[in-house]
C-alpha cells in the first residue's frame, strides 16, 4: 500500500509545474460536447476511464441513491475443478448498497459502496462476505490542468454471484490491459485498482497528460485455486493530444509497465515500453470510433534467471455510443498484460462487448461479453513450473428488469463461462459454468445540496 501511494506522489509531483496557472472561472466539469471550441477531450485511448454505462437520458448528477437487493441464483458449477465432478448448489445474496454522485463547477465525485453477504444450500464453508467500494473523483485546478483520482476495491468469492456482473461490465477503450484474463471458481480473491492522472491543455487545440496506475490480485487461501497465483501490476505514462477539429483527434503516447507474478514461491517480472500513436473521431457528441497502435518492447525475469527480450506489435479500436435510450460500448485489443492468475505476464488478445438499453419506461435488459486469448511471454522460462503457458475466456451474461413502482424492481439474469487453460487443477476438470438468478431489489434516489 505504502509503494502504491508513494509511486502516484512521485507522479504528481513530476507534474507539479503544470498546475502553476491563473484560476479564472472553469467552465463545468459535465460540458464534455466534443464541439466546445474552448476545452479539449481527452480520447478513450489515453483517458484510462471506461464507455457509459447507461443511455443519456438515465444520466443523473447531484444525487444519493442507496437500497437492498436481494438475490437468488443457481449455479451448475461452484466450486470449479477443485471437486472432481462438477457440483451444483444454490445460493442467497444480500447486497445492500449506496451512491453518492455530486457535480459542482468544478468537481466531479462519484463513490460508492456495496457490501454482499452469500450463502450456500450444500457448500456452506464457501459462504462469504463481499466488499465493494468504488471512488472516482475530478478536480479542475485551474481552467487548464485537471486532476483525476480513481481506485476500485473488490473482496468477493466470485463475480458470477454478484448482481448484472458482467451486463454492466464495464468496456474501455484505453491502450491499457482492461480484458478478462483467468476468472477463478468460488474463491476467495481481494481485487483492488487505482489510478492517478494529470491533464494540461496548454494551447487551443493541443494537450499533455500524464497517468500512474497500480493493480493488485491475490488469493487468501491458495488451495482453493491450484494453479493459479497472485499477482500485480504498476505502470506510468504520458500522451500528447492533437485537435485537428472538432471531430478529428491524434496523439502519441509513451508507457511503461512493470508486471509481477508469484509462481509457486517465486518471482516473474515484466517491464515493457511501448510508443503508440492513436486517433479518434467525434463523428457525433455521443458517437466515437477509436484506433491506437505502435511496438511494445518487453523484459522478462523468473527469479535469478537472465531476462529474454523481445519486440511485439500493440494494436486496438474501439466504439462508444450513447443514445438517450441505449448504451453500446465495442472494443478490441492486442497488447502485453497482467497474467491475473497465470504463471506470468501474457500475450493477450481480447474482444469487449456491452449494450444497454431501456425497452420502455418499466422495462430494460442489457448484455455483455468478453472473449479473451492469452499466451504466456517467454514460455520456455515458465516450462519447468506447474501452471498453465495459456488458453481463452469467454463469458457473457444477459439481464432483464421491471421496476414495480417507484422504488422496487424485479430482475432476471443469466451467464455463462467457459475457460480453457491446461494444466489449472482449478478449471481444467470443469471449464464451464452457467448461472441463473433472480432478484428483487428497493431503491430511493434523493438529491444532494437541496
Amino acid at each position: 500500500m505504502f509503494n502504491r501511494y508513494c509511486f502516484f506522489i512521485v507522479v504528481l509531483l513530476a507534474a507539479a509545474p503544470l498546475c502553476a496557472q491563473e484560476d479564472v472561472g472553469a467552465a463545468p466539469l459535465t460540458d464534455t460536447n466534443p464541439a466546445d471550441d474552448a476545452r479539449m477531450l481527452v480520447p478513450p485511448p489515453v483517458n484510462g476511464g471506461a464507455y457509459a454505462a447507461e443511455g443519456s437520458s438515465q444520466a443523473r448528477a447531484n444525487y444519493m441513491r442507496a437500497g437492498l437487493t436481494f438475490n437468488s441464483a443457481y449455479s451448475d458449477n461452484v466450486l470449479g475443478g477443485v471437486s472432481a465432478n462438477p457440483i451444483s448448489d444454490i445460493s442467497y445474496s444480500v447486497w445492500p448498497f449506496v451512491a453518492l454522485d455530486e457535480t459542482t463547477p468544478r468537481m466531479h465525485s462519484l463513490i460508492s459502496y456495496d457490501p454482499g453477504f452469500t450463502f450456500y444450500q450444500r457448500t456452506a464453508n464457501r459462504n462469504e462476505a463481499d466488499q465493494s467500494l468504488t471512488a472516482d473523483f475530478s478536480y479542475r485546478l485551474t481552467p487548464h490542468v485537471t486532476l483525476g483520482l480513481y481506485d476500485s476495491f473488490h473482496k468477493s468469492s466470485s463475480f458470477l454471484t454478484q448482481p448484472d456482473s458482467f451486463a454492466s461490465n464495464p468496456v474501455s477503450g484505453s491502450a491499457q490491459a482492461s480484458s478478462v484474463t483467468v476468472l477463478a471458481p468460488l474463491a476467495d480473491q481481494l481485487n483492488n485498482t487505482a489510478r492517478a492522472n494529470l491533464t494540461y491543455q496548454f494551447a487551443r487545440n493541443a494537450m499533455v497528460g500524464i497517468t500512474g496506475a497500480f493493480t493488485n490480485l491475490h488469493y487468501p487461501d491458495p488451495t482453493q485455486v491450484p494453479g493459479l497465483y497472485d499477482s500485480s501490476s504498476k505502470s506510468a505514462s504520458a500522451f500528447y493530444n492533437h485537435r485537428l477539429s472538432r471531430m478529428h483527434y491524434i496523439g502519441i503516447t509513451y508507457q511503461f509497465q512493470d508486471l509481477l507474478a508469484f509462481p509457486t514461491g517465486l518471482q516473474a517480472e515484466t517491464q515493457t515500453h511501448s510508443a503508440l500513436l492513436y486517433y479518434t473521431l467525434y463523428a457525433r457528441p455521443t458517437l466515437s470510433f477509436s484506433f491506437f497502435g505502435g511496438p511494445e518492447y518487453s523484459n522478462t525475469a523468473l527469479g535469478f534467471l537472465p531476462g529474454l527480450h523481445s519486440w511485439t506489435p500493440v494494436v486496438g479500436a474501439s466504439l462508444g455510443w450513447q443514445g438517450r435510450q441505449t448504451a453500446l460500448a465495442l472494443s478490441y485489443s492486442r497488447m502485453i498484460a497482467p497474467g491475473d492468475g497465470l504463471t506470468g505476464a501474457v500475450h493477450q488478445n481480447g474482444i469487449n462487448a456491452s449494450l444497454q438499453r431501456q425497452l420502455t419506461p418499466k422495462w430494460s435488459a442489457g448484455i455483455g461479453s468478453s472473449y479473451t486469448i492469452n499466451r504466456v511471454l517467454e514460455p520456455l522460462l515458465f516450462s519447468g513450473l506447474q501452471g498453465s503457458l495459456g488458453g481463452h475466456t469467454i463469458a457473457g451474461t444477459a439481464s432483464l428488469h421491471r421496476d414495480i413502482g417507484e422504488h422496487v424492481s424485479f430482475g432476471l439474469g443469466y451467464s455463462r463461462l467457459h475457460q480453457s487453460y491446461a494444466d489449472i487443477a482449478a478449471i481444467t476438470r470443469a471449464p464451464d459454468t452457467n448461472v441463473e438468478s433472480v432478484s428483487i431489489s428497493y431503491h430511493f434516489t434523493r438529491p444532494l445540496g437541496r
